[in-house]
């Protein structure tokens, strides 16, 4: 007799804090579309992670609130299809609260105190003693929303995968003392190293809206000339014909992440490909003004469709709404399925 292959399950999301970067699309959206259209997987859920994202921000729920649209036309705007994918709101799923309860009987203080992502974003936010327990307890959040999902494969950067080791340690823990319930997850990074962190416009090495060096999907025409034209560059490379670095500078890591050799054919074709400009980059002779016009390029040529389309759904947010709450209902079905056999496993189902 053969046994049912388990059924193949992504889950993954983003924080609403504000409208999506060229970043999250290196990152993450252009992978989601990519997967959903090759149809191998057997369901792709997409979360918009409000509850997660009040955790530093409940005084300020105004500006969650405001950025689910926002995301949500994004997601719509890069090709995300919700026929295909479940768009869904985390804050609508009771479930996933009542499994955050649970699992923070599995993981110490200490243990959350060692995570490497929750060190640094606490860091980054200057919380120093007074952490919000929401944030601290992120990981154990971020397990509730993969497993509440059966996911098994989550989607993430290089900085998260010590919060989904954490999640694989909660499923180990939970399935070791409760019987085989939960399903184990698998990380699916970037395929490209230029995506895996691409760096803010000024050099930073992280893009962050809070550090204002981003390229919004949403950006105008004008707005995106005047980012990749005031981007940082090669800081000695003063002159056309001094040599100049690749290595860190941002205007060659976005087009290691964005160009084609069809861009190259099309706008800038005394240059076979990108190792070629890079080549006349770092020998001289070549200045930045004009690396920057074709990068701008480039992303014009990404952008504008994401644009055009982002603008005619905002034409009726009430239709990208109601998306947002068929998704979310779809989405509650699952969710509780997965607590009452959480409850279940746990025998703590006394009623029946």
């Amino acid at each position: 007799m053969t046994a049912t292959p388990t059924p193949r399950i992504i889950l993954t999301g983003d924080r609403p804090t504000g409208r999506l970067h060229i970043g999250h699309y290196a990152g993450s959206l252009r992978r989601r579309v990519e997967l959903q259209n090759a149809g191998t997987y057997d369901a792709i859920y997409i979360m918009i992670a409000d509850a997660q994202a009040l955790t530093d921000n409940a005084d300020r729920p105004e500006r969650i609130r405001e950025s689910i649209l926002e995301v949500a036309l994004d997601y719509l705007a890069v090709g995300l299809d919700p026929e295909l994918s479940t768009l869904l709101v985390q804050s609508a799923l009771p479930a996933l609260y009542q499994l955050t309860f649970f699992y923070m009987n599995l993981v110490t203080v200490a243990r959350l105190s060692r995570n490497p992502t929750v060190k640094s974003e606490i860091q980054m936010r200057e919380f120093g003693a007074s952490i919000p327990v929401g944030f601290f307890t992120y990981p154990i959040s971020q397990a509730a929303d993969i497993t509440a999902f059966d996911a098994t494969t989550v989607p993430v950067g290089v900085d998260q995968l010590p919060m989904l080791e954490q999640t694989r340690e909660i499923v180990h823990r939970f399935n070791s003392w409760y019987g085989d319930t939960l399903v184990e997850p698998e990380a699916l990074l970037p395929e490209d190293e230029a995506s895996r962190r691409l760096p803010g416009t000024d050099g930073q090495a992280k893009m962050s809206k809070s550090l204002g060096n981003c390229i919004y999907l949403s950006d105008s025409a004008d707005e995106l000339k005047q980012k990749v034209m005031n981007m940082f560059t090669d800081p000695n490379h003063l002159r056309v014909s001094d040599p100049g670095k690749v290595e860190g500078n941002p205007v060659f890591t976005y087009l290691d992440a964005f160009s084609s050799d069809a861009d190259f054919a099309d706008f800038l074709p005394e240059y076979e490909n990108l190792e070629a400009l890079k080549a006349h980059y770092e020998r001289g002779g070549l200045g930045d003004v004009k690396v920057k016009r074709f990068l701008l390029a480039v992303l014009d040529r990404l952008l504008r469709p994401i644009r055009e389309r982002r603008q005619a759904y905002a034409a009726d947010p009430g239709e990208v709404m109601a998306i947002l709450r068929r998704g979310t209902e779809k989405a509650r079905g699952v969710t509780d399925a997965t607590l009452e056999r959480v409850r279940a496993a746990m025998q703590i189902e006394y009623f029946g």
